[in-house]
């Protein structure tokens, strides 16, 4: 595993390379009791700023504390609160925290990378993030970033998280080889809370390829259960129809349930994966 430093270090210099964030919702609709603030002047609870009373305002919104301590009269605007929760979660599987023959990071460590990289752009446009599961109310700024990047690498000892207390946008990273029930199974209640998600569906070039030749011993790492192949390109084809049909049972769950699906290899570059990742995210902000 990547050490969390090195990985934050990495995601910075991956969202410094991406465009601006656009995950605006409608203010009607994402506003929320405790929904953190977007540093700028709007409809919600938490003070913001006061400026000279103008024309256009009622005498109702005048605040008379702050006017008495001098001769102008003052309004005191509030912060505008649109904020969404976004929450992520990396699966500790030990098959996900592998990578093949020169590949440089895992496919936990990658999928760790770029949920930091767009956690941090949230974190700064005012979103609230954190990983679910984790125990700790979301937040926004450079404590969240911290946070987020010490609480994705440990889940290991945890089961698959509830869903949160409150809805939230979710990102569920994982290279989704277990049975399709049984993700269904998980995924259900999560998109029951939480309508907006996103699968993140990392792999291995190798997973993809099966460039496998002749006598091969193939087992699953936290697996206990070996398979020697005796000529193992013999199977390649098999192998990557099970593969695609995978794929496609997951990309139909994604959509049955009303969230997306990205894929990402860990050959591919990840700014490509982070922008993907980003889209999928920004398609939630969309309003018709």
């Amino acid at each position: 595993m990547t050490p969390s430093s090195d990985l934050r270090a990495e995601a910075e210099a991956l969202a410094r390379q991406l465009p601006n964030l656009n995950f605006k919702a409608e203010a009607s609709e994402a506003a929320h009791i405790g929904s953190a603030g977007r540093r700028r002047a709007g409809t919600g609870e938490q003070f913001w700023q006061y400026r000279r009373h103008t024309q256009e305002d009622a005498a109702d919104r005048v605040d008379w504390r702050r006017s008495a301590k001098g001769s102008e009269l003052f309004v005191r605007e509030t912060e505008l609160e649109t904020a969404r929760t976004v929450l992520f979660w990396c699966d500790p599987h030990p098959g996900f925290n592998w990578k093949g023959d020169g590949d440089i990071r895992t496919k936990a460590d990658e999928a760790r990378l770029l949920m930091l990289a767009l956690g941090l752009m949230m974190s700064k446009d005012g979103e609230r993030i954190g990983a679910l599961g984790a125990g700790r109310t979301p937040s926004f700024g450079k404590r969240a970033v911290d946070r987020l990047a010490e609480d994705i690498p440990n889940g290991a000892d945890r089961p698959f998280p509830p869903p949160p207390r409150a809805s939230a946008t979710l990102v569920i990273a994982s290279d989704f080889y277990d049975p399709i029930p049984e993700w269904q199974a998980r995924l259900k209640p999560l998109a029951a809370k939480c309508p907006e998600g996103v699968l993140l569906a990392v792999a291995a070039p190798i997973e993809l390829d099966f460039p496998f030749q002749g006598r091969v011993k193939l087992h699953r790492p936290g697996a206990l259960v070996d398979r020697i192949l005796g000529r193992a390109e013999t199977m390649r084809d098999e192998y990557q129809r099970k593969f695609a049909e995978q794929r496609e049972a997951l990309l139909n769950l994604a959509t049955q349930i009303g969230w997306r699906l990205v894929t990402h290899t860990t050959a591919t570059p990840s700014l490509h994966g982070a922008a993907r990742l980003k889209m999928a995210l920004e398609s939630f902000g969309a309003r018709g």
